[in-house]
């Protein structure tokens, strides 16, 4: 039994205006069996994989894995050139390592492509192209954005159902275990697909909560009464892209009523729930003031959670918290490569340095906030992740500078969007966040699955960004008219 893998998974914010070119792609592309190396490495859809393969004599081989890119935070629009190169060495790579018995793709969902209105699906057609009727089966990633299309090509579809992601390999045993019984003829997958016209931003999709966490409950409701997997992709509003939204894929073993009955009932479920993902989030001014409040009244550590940064370089929450007089606070990280090449050409560990720092990518970031303090660390850092998001994963900043301002409030400055999932990030650089009162990430919900063990409080704050709570700011003009609650219907209905 021959199973062919490949992967080419990205999340595509398309408000970004810099575009996602093959050059982007082309150093992090990890080819042939050298991507079961890789994997062995963190939990993954592919480590996943591999287990099924080893529990059952399956042979795994490997084609290729692409999607980081060198991009200084989320990219825009994917190029056409960079599509087709991708995917086209995954065919080439399936022609000259075939004959298969099935193929196992890792795609993410929330990819967005110059010319190519549904990428992961055509990325199926192509693949099917090469293969010809062999199972092909598909893993995503919760915010996929998806439709018919993809039901349509696929055999099945098997999709993240926590966020923090914590399941990946979960769900790539799940896939492969139903590749392994479908080749073997035990298994015979029945697909159904419904799109309940609802886009929600990421910070409301939070599984361990409701309103995600109902759906959740539900889909492993119908798992116990017989359907092999339920899967909900709650969707990524920050692409403008015409499958936008939450999409729910049912497979079962043969039993197509029970699929269908399924799917209506969960997608059901998720639009009554629509109203629930629209609540408003303190913004920066607003959300400040009362972290200080609750900081004042001994709740502490407080983690800011500066959610609708997508690039990095976010100024918004630093010039409230300098503003408001907010002592002991670390900010986790503002991405500025021109501030960082200035440090390490003018400065030394231990100068008092002033400097000028974000604000330089898009206009809605902000203005660059000006600091100043002791330079204590300036080059680059090596660390092992210990958290549930990556446990194991070595991490690599080729460039990281911390300034200390005084009165306990720290700075970190990184060349790409910085978020860390758990306080390696920080004790690498000698700063322990349990000591600080206010620990500010640039990120949504997958922190939690860590720092909420460590925390007093998580408080998101809806600062102006191309990732915000409010998607009525950002200006869409390939979504569907009647997807709740940016279709075009739906705002002129408010008006």
């Amino acid at each position: 039994m021959r199973i062919a893998v490949a992967s080419f998974s990205h999340e595509t914010c398309t408000f970004v205006p810099v575009k996602t070119t093959y050059d982007m792609f082309k150093d992090f592309i990890v080819r042939g069996n050298a991507i079961f190396e890789h994997a062995k490495t963190y939990p993954n859809y592919i480590r996943g994989f591999m287990k099924v393969a080893e529990e059952d004599g399956a042979e795994l081989v490997g084609i290729l894995v692409a999607g980081q890119t060198s991009a200084t935070g989320y990219s825009g629009w994917i190029t056409l050139d960079a599509f087709d190169r991708i995917v086209g060495e995954i065919l080439d790579g399936l022609k000259n390592s075939g004959p298969f018995d099935g193929v196992l793709l890792a795609l993410h969902g929330a990819m967005a492509v110059e010319g190519v209105p549904k990428p992961e699906a055509e990325i199926v057609r192509r693949v099917r192209g090469v293969v010809g009727h062999i199972p092909i089966m598909v893993t995503l990633d919760l915010h996929a954005n998806e439709d018919h299309e993809l039901a349509e090509v696929a055999d099945a579809v098997f999709i993240l159902k926590t966020y923090p992601h914590v399941d990946s390999e979960d769900i790539g045993i799940i896939a492969a275990r139903c590749m392994v019984k479908t080749i073997r003829g035990e298994f015979k997958p029945v697909m159904a697909f419904r799109k309940p016209k609802l886009v929600t931003a990421s910070i409301y999709q939070a599984t361990d909560r409701p309103p995600m966490k109902l759906v959740y409950d539900r889909c492993r409701e119908w798992e116990a009464k017989g359907v092999y997997c339920a899967s909900v992709a709650a969707g990524y509003a920050y692409a403008d892209v015409s499958d936008i939204g939450a999409s729910v894929f049912v497979v079962t073993n043969g039993d197509r009523d029970l699929a269908e009955r399924a799917a209506q009932d969960i997608s059901d479920l998720i639009w009554s729930l629509r109203y629930e993902f629209t609540k408003p989030i303190p913004k920066p001014r607003e959300g400040v003031a009362e972290v200080l409040r609750f900081v004042a009244s001994g709740v502490r550590p407080i983690l800011i959670a500066e959610h609708s940064d997508r690039i990095g370089d976010g100024t918004h929450v630093l010039r409230e918290l300098i503003l408001q007089g907010a002592k002991n606070f670390v900010i986790g990280g503002i991405a500025d490569p021109n501030a960082l090449e200035w440090l390490k050409n003018n400065a030394k560990i231990g100068d008092y340095v002033k400097i000028k720092v974000g604000g330089w990518a898009h206009p809605i970031s902000g203005e660059p906030v000006e600091i100043s303090g002791k330079l204590e660390f300036i080059g680059s850092l090596e660390y092992t992740l210990v958290g549930p998001m990556g446990r194991g994963r070595r991490v690599h900043e080729d460039l990281v500078a911390l300034i200390d301002m005084g009165e306990g409030r720290h700075v970190i400055i990184s060349k790409r969007l910085r978020a860390p999932m758990d306080d390696q990030g920080f004790k690498a650089l000698g700063i322990e966040p349990r000591l600080k009162d206010i620990i500010v990430l640039k990120d949504r919900i997958h922190h939690r699955a860590f720092w909420d063990s460590i925390v007093a409080l998580d408080y998101p704050i809806d600062s102006p960004g191309l990732g915000p709570a409010d998607l009525t700011i950002l200006e869409y003009h390939n979504v569907p008219d009647d997807v709740y609650p940016i279709g075009k219907f739906w705002r002129d209905k408010k008006v």
